[in-house]
């Protein structure tokens, strides 16, 4: 079954189109992390498209361009010092306002959940965007494994703590280690909140946030965690990595928005990653293009407030 949801993204703007056509099975990809238990694969796309125009961003550029500061500030270093992360075995712990607490190791997690193909729009708050095909599963479905209550009220995540393996987590002060993310319930389980374990039809690299990273495709790219181990459901608001280093530069919920500018520069545009030097910035659009969908979710809130 094909899903398809809106906006429209042209097949321009998708990273590496032939890759993504002409990818491996799913199941197969994942041999090594044990996906091969998962019950399923299916397609869910953020657009559909006529279009065969060449894209503009290479996958080579998605998987060498990260912002991963446990292992450099760098984006190009931590391709490689991520290399040395353990990522098998897995465990994930999920606890708090629930019925019933978990810690899984990937292996179960993923008996669990159908994988399906998403291709979003990621738009980072430093004013550069791509267009990634990840494969993964709505985070929902994960949570209703452990039955939240009606006291959840929010969703908090934490990336692994590995000082040997992650460098930067011993060296640097920028930020509290294990990194930390947040939602709303209701922006946790919209159904285009993904879990991800690949990109591409390949296993998820390690640079990229493997075994298993966040995806919430209307915010900044800070947003998705990567590398995450442990997942609480909260009656408060958590506090998170950047907001609290940086409050008045990153708001917790994170949402794009181009009428908004950073204390340092304009969101009206971006840089598509792997264009060239001649292509003009792509305008940025409310909620990353996702307004139709979750616009709902914020009806009621002050976009200039609540950034």
């Amino acid at each position: 079954m094909l899903i398809k949801s809106k906006p429209s993204i042209s097949e321009h703007e998708i990273t590496d189109p032939l890759i993504f056509s002409q990818r491996r099975q799913i199941i197969k990809a994942f041999a090594a992390t044990t996906l091969a238990s998962a019950t399923g694969i299916g397609k869910v796309f953020a657009g559909e498209t006529n279009d065969n125009r060449l894209t503009t961003t290479p996958a080579e550029v998605v998987k060498n361009y990260t912002n991963y500061y446990e292992f450099s500030f760098n984006k190009q270093d931590s391709t490689k010092l991520a290399q040395a992360l353990p990522i098998d075995p897995w465990n994930i712990e999920i606890s708090g306002e629930v019925e019933r607490p978990m810690r899984l190791n990937l292996e179960q997690l993923l008996k669990q959940q159908t994988i399906q193909d998403y291709v979003y729009r990621f738009r980072c708050v430093e004013a550069w965007s791509m267009v990634v095909p990840w494969q993964g599963f709505q985070l929902v479905n994960l949570l209703k494994l452990v039955k939240p209550l009606s006291s959840a009220r929010y969703v908090k995540f934490t990336t692994l703590f590995n000082p040997q393996a992650m460098p930067n987590q011993l060296t640097s002060s920028s930020l509290d280690w294990p990194y930390t993310e947040g939602l709303r319930i209701d922006e946790a389980t919209h159904p285009l909140t993904i879990l991800a374990v690949g990109m591409y039809g390949e296993s998820l690299p390690k640079q990229n946030g493997a075994p298993l990273r966040l995806i919430v495709p209307w915010k900044y790219g800070f947003k998705s965690i990567k590398a995450i181990v442990k997942i609480e459901l909260l009656k408060d608001q958590p506090n998170t990595a950047w907001n609290q280093a940086a409050p008045n530069e990153y708001g917790f919920y994170a949402n794009v928005n181009p009428a908004v500018a950073h204390p340092r520069w304009s969101q009206h545009s971006e840089r598509v990653l792997g264009s060239s030097f001649f292509t003009a910035r792509r305008e940025t659009e409310l909620f990353n293009g996702y307004g139709e969908q979750v616009a709902d979710l914020y009806r009621d809130m002050d976009l200039r407030r609540f950034i």
